[in-house]
């Protein structure tokens, strides 16, 4: 009897944690390039389908600035993150994240913008003037830009925004001569703003954002959410949460992906 009980108390037990399992919540944090009601707006779509597709519930979540996203990377906060890849290359080694995705068929390039019909055109116009950035650690939007300015021995100041978005609004009303973005966010931006910028630089192109997840995930949560990824762009309905992000697809991704940013030997978070 006293072997029965114990059976039955071991499949309670299991059959507990099984249900619990079930309704565990994931959160899923998305560097905070734009502002959150915009970010809310292209992702929770996307993290819906998602989580209707694969059966693994997903929270969107986010931060009010990308140092904020990286002090609660560097404390593993987040189940699964969408990260810039200097910042997976620094949580990788940190806090364990592991990519196990990245958009298909695209190199993350950064660019300069200035407003049009102002006297920037190249970027040798901006020697001595102040430019606006996201954040210190924006890889292709702020480190790529003001690395290879240095490189070209043209002497700008950086004041940094909190998000793309605010580049680009910041440039468009005049309050900077020009900033620093990628593609992908400005092509995301409202086609009014879009009109009152023009690219002046584009930087060399890297391997894109990570989507990488916690260590403490079961693998079969990951394998899931990534097989369902990769099929997105196979229907209409996955097509046109994709292109909310500014997505055309998800790939498969590893660690080794990511080791063109290592060979830059960035040291922006060394201090973390």
């Amino acid at each position: 009897m006293k072997i029965l009980h114990a059976l039955l108390i071991s499949i309670l037990v299991l059959e507990t944690n099984a249900v619990l399992a079930e309704d565990r919540i994931y959160t899923f944090a998305i560097v905070p390039q734009q502002a959150v009601t915009e970010l809310a707006k292209s992702w929770i779509p996307f993290l819906a389908l998602l989580s209707e597709r694969s059966g693994v519930k997903l929270k969107f979540v986010t931060a009010p600035d990308i140092p904020t996203f990286e002090k609660r990377l560097g404390n593993g906060a987040y189940d699964i993150a969408y990260m810039n890849p200097y910042h997976y290359t620094v949580f990788h080694k940190k806090s364990g994240y592991k990519a196990f995705a990245k958009e298909k068929g695209r190199k993350l390039t950064g660019i300069l913008v200035a407003r049009k019909g102002s006297a920037i055109n190249d970027i040798r116009d901006l020697n001595g003037l102040t430019l606006a950035f996201p954040a210190p650690a924006a890889f292709a939007a702020s480190i790529l830009p003001r690395a290879s300015l240095r490189k070209e021995g043209i002497d700008i100041k950086a004041k940094f925004v909190a998000s793309h978005e605010s580049v680009y609004l910041n440039v468009a009303q005049g309050m900077y001569p020009a900033g620093g973005g990628i593609k992908r966010t400005f092509e995301l931006m409202d086609v009014a703003t879009q009109q009152e910028l023009q690219v002046i630089w584009i930087t060399p192109g890297y391997t894109p954002h990570a989507i990488a997840s916690h260590p403490h995930l079961p693998d079969a949560v990951v394998n899931t959410l990534q097989k369902v990824m990769l099929s997105l762009d196979e229907d209409p309905i996955g097509q046109s949460a994709l292109k909310a992000i500014g997505f055309k697809g998800v790939e498969q991704a590893q660690d080794r992906d990511w080791d063109d940013i290592r060979q830059l030997k960035i040291t922006e978070l060394d201090s973390l």
